[in-house]
């Protein structure tokens, strides 16, 4: 795990269940500040449930979640977003029938320190597709529009570090390279990251560091340059 007080997410130990079923299996990891961390596996391994325990939707049964040193163990999710947590899912959830600009709105709040750099302009100003778009009703948006404007809303929270679950899914590939950019604008910026994907070669031109969850456990975590020369980790892991 990395060490220092610039970790900004760290996962210790954790387990977490769908019912009777453990999925997560003492998952350990930590995302400094300004780093992009690629959550790697196959389907199924294990990598959207570990973002729902970050976020408190399955609560974990054992281990823990700190952001910045707080231990979010036993918070509810809301709390837990108050904290710093800014969660997209992979189904990005707009509110449909509400604008654009309503979106945005409705997210809006400080950071875990008071932070309130993103603003409905500085949002318009990174996103300048949704500037165009602020009266259009979010459930007439594209796929990629949809998943532009679940990015810029978690962002209105201000938080400390950005969850984004499976941002290439079922995109034309011309809308993945948008998405990609985007993102390593936000990188620029200092934005923490954690992407959970399936499509590798999307995630290498953005993340610093790789972590390969399979069967719920954490096998691999390091730099990107390290994953790139390890064939034999992508072959095992990740190779279908």
């Amino acid at each position: 795990m990395t060490a220092g007080s610039d970790v900004e997410l760290a996962v210790d130990g954790v387990d977490a269940f769908y019912g009777a079923s453990q999925i997560l299996f003492g998952v350990e990891f930590s995302v400094a500040r300004g780093q992009t961390l690629a959550l790697l596996g196959r389907n199924g391994a294990g990598k959207s449930t570990t973002f729902k325990a970050i976020a408190g939707l399955i609560p974990p049964r054992a281990g823990a979640v700190r952001v910045r040193g707080a231990d979010l163990r036993g918070r509810q999710p809301h709390a837990i977003a108050r904290a710093g947590i800014g969660y997209v899912p992979e189904d990005r959830q707009v509110f449909s029938e509400h604008t654009v600009a309503d979106n945005l709105e409705i997210a809006t709040k400080k950071g875990p320190a008071g932070e309130d750099y993103w603003t409905i302009q500085r949002i318009f100003d990174a996103f300048p597709i949704l500037a165009t778009l602020r009266a259009r009703r979010a459930g007439r948006l594209s796929g990629g529009e949809q998943q532009m404007l679940t990015i810029a809303r978690a962002l209105m929270g201000n938080p400390a570090i950005l969850l984004l679950d499976e941002p290439s899914e079922g995109l034309a590939p011309i809308i993945v390279a948008q998405i990609g950019a985007l993102l390593r604008r936000l990188k620029q910026m200092g934005v923490t990251i954690v992407i959970a994907e399936q499509n590798t070669r999307f995630c290498l031109g953005i993340a610093t560091h790789v972590a390969v969850i399979d069967k719920g456990r954490i096998v691999y975590h390091e730099p990107v340059a390290a994953f790139r020369a390890d064939e034999d980790v992508q072959k095992r892991y990740l190779a279908v």
